[in-house]
Formats: structure tokens, C-alpha cells, sequence
């Protein structure tokens, strides 16, 4: 109990105590801020990992259809090449 002022003891004491209570969960709501924090961050790093390899997939995925297209033009044109060469002879 505070020391008597003015004030009704009642009243300083119901301050007093909501004062302690505030000070006395600060800690916990201190922790429970840093937890959803770092949830939050690993979260981020999960989704921006997952995104990247899915871009990876497609990017490679386009490069492996251009290089097996790639692969049959240069086959059908040098065959295009040979038979119009051994016509015109």
C-alpha cells in the first residue's frame, strides 16, 4: 500500500496495481512479438524459396524445348540441304 496522500489509499492503490500489471506482462508480450516476428520472416523465406524454384522449373523447362527444337531444325535442315544438293547435281 502507497504511503496516505490526498487521495483516497483505494484509488492509489488500483493504480499502483494496474501500474505492476502492465510492467509485469511487458516480458511476456515482449516474446510473444519477437516469436510472430521470426514466423513471419521464416514464412516469407519459405514462400520467396518455393517461388524460386518453381521459376526455375519453367525457365528450365523452356530452355530444354528450344534446345531439343533447336536439335530437330538442325537436322531437318541439313537434310533439306543434302537432298537439294544431290538433286541439282
Amino acid at each position: 500500500m502507497a504511503f496516505p496522500t490526498a487521495v483516497n489509499s483505494q484509488i492509489t492503490d488500483s493504480v499502483t496495481q494496474s501500474n505492476v500489471q502492465v510492467l509485469g506482462t511487458a516480458p511476456a508480450i515482449a516474446m510473444g512479438n519477437l516469436y510472430q516476428a521470426t514466423a513471419q520472416a521464416l514464412a516469407n523465406a519459405a514462400h520467396n524459396a518455393t517461388l524460386a524454384q518453381q521459376q526455375m522449373y519453367v525457365t528450365a523447362q523452356a530452355a530444354t524445348t528450344a534446345g531439343v527444337a533447336l536439335l530437330y531444325s538442325l537436322d531437318t535442315a541439313s537434310t533439306g540441304l543434302a537432298t537439294s544438293t544431290i538433286l541439282k547435281s
